[in-house]
């Protein structure tokens, strides 16, 4: 069972603001939810092999080819904004 303390721990962790009616609802749901999961791993899975996907549809594969610019100013044509050789783009870090 997850404790009140256990979610509000987490909330501070992940600076959540909850009130005391939200850390109890939450304490209950997520200790309904591990009860689901205990149930779970409960099923007996031996023989069973396990699965990439739960579909049929396989994957589609091309080998991988490197094709290099003819030039900077082909390379640079794909650019919506450019400074001589180099890609403009919108600063980061304000």
């Amino acid at each position: 069972m997850i404790s009140e303390e256990d979610v509000a721990r987490v909330a501070l962790l992940a600076r959540l603001s909850i009130t005391n009616e939200e850390t109890k609802r939450l304490a209950t749901q997520l200790s309904s939810v591990l009860g689901h999961f205990e149930h779970v791993s409960k099923v007996n899975t031996e023989g069973v092999e396990p699965m990439v996907t739960p579909t049929d549809i396989e994957g589609f594969w091309r080998e991988d080819k490197v094709e290099g610019w003819k030039s900077a100013e082909a390379a640079m044509a794909n650019a919506p904004e450019a400074t001589g050789n180099l890609f403009k783009v919108p600063p980061v870090v304000g």
